[in-house]
């Protein structure tokens, strides 16, 4: 039985904690090189944790044994300098199963698990309460619903108080802001709260006191605006963020453009040797492509100016 007291002891990581992408070689291998050269570049700016792969690192094109290479070469590199989260959401019930003991033989802190949609209540607290004993022990639940308002907040809190395992939750729904702060008092802020793909609201977040943000990309910036914010420089923290609003304005289109402009960010920086995608990743046309250069160019000069400020 998971003793919820022991996975308080090992907190879930506060700060940014970003969802890494995953690099491809140009004949669409891994490149565990660059997941390497990446792990280092999170931990220098400055982040909280590390989650991987999830959404952003394309699972869904991934196979068992590729999540396993990367869960792999993420903690040999990481090498237990940051916590570290591992995205085990599989269509087959048996392989998330699977890729929690692995995640918790390569050293893992947790792990995420987005259920399949409609689950009933029985239903998720027994995948929860698995993947705890299978896993480290520590379980994040991934609320995504990219057009709803996802899980409802009484079985949130239901589930949380019946699931040792249920440490944390990632919400990504529409509106987020109003259900961090619904979970919050739901469960007397005692569950782990994280945002994500609302980044383009993370000053609301922020201001909510979630415990950490999920987002992909621009870590050096992201990792100020919350030291600003957590020194008590509220003004300054937002008019950092209010510089790269037209970043996310273009990149959270959509998941897929989300992917390639920060895949682009990432070649550009020097830390992957391609932006290669996997299907069913679409690629950018002629219009979005040239407002995705002029945006990485953008990112990397904000950037430079952080670092020489």
């Amino acid at each position: 039985m998971i003793d919820r007291d022991a996975i308080s002891g090992r907190a879930l990581p506060r700060g940014i904690v970003p969802s890494l992408n995953t690099p491809f070689t140009a004949d669409g291998t891994l490149d565990t090189e660059a997941y390497g050269r990446l792990i280092d570049y999170v931990i220098a700016a400055g982040c909280g944790g590390v989650l991987l792969p999830a959404v952003a690192g394309e699972i869904g094109s991934l196979s068992r044994a590729e999540r396993e290479r990367l869960i792999e070469a993420a903690s040999a590199r990481n090498a237990g300098r940051i916590p570290m989260i591992v995205g085990v959401s599989a269509a087959a019930w048996p392989e998330s199963l699977a890729l929690a003991r692995h995640a918790r033989a390569a050293g893992a802190d947790a792990v995420l698990w987005q259920p399949e949609p409609g689950l009933s209540e029985n239903a998720l607290e027994k995948g929860l309460a698995a993947l705890g004993e299978a896993g480290p022990g520590a379980v994040v639940l991934q609320d995504l619903d990219w057009r709803g308002g996802g899980l409802g907040v009484e079985i949130i809190a239901a589930l949380f108080a019946r699931v040792p395992a249920f440490a944390g939750i990632k919400v990504e729904t529409v509106p987020a802001g109003p259900k961090y702060s619904a979970i919050q008092a739901a469960t007397g802020g005692r569950l782990h709260v994280s945002g994500g793909w609302a980044v383009s609201q993370m000053m609301d977040a922020l201001a909510r006191g979630v415990d950490a943000f999920m987002p992909t990309g621009m870590e050096p910036i992201y990792c100020e605006i919350y030291r600003r914010h957590e020194a008590g420089r509220p003004e300054e923290a937002r008019a950092l963020f209010e510089a790269i609003l037209p970043i996310l304005a273009f990149a959270n289109q959509h998941i897929e453009v989300s992917i390639r402009f920060f895949k682009a960010l990432r070649r550009a920086a020097g830390l992957f040797a391609t932006d290669a995608c996997r299907p069913p990743v679409a690629a950018l046309d002629a219009v979005q492509d040239r407002e995705c250069r002029r945006l990485v160019d953008w990112a990397l000069e904000i950037e430079r100016n952080l670092s020489q400020a």
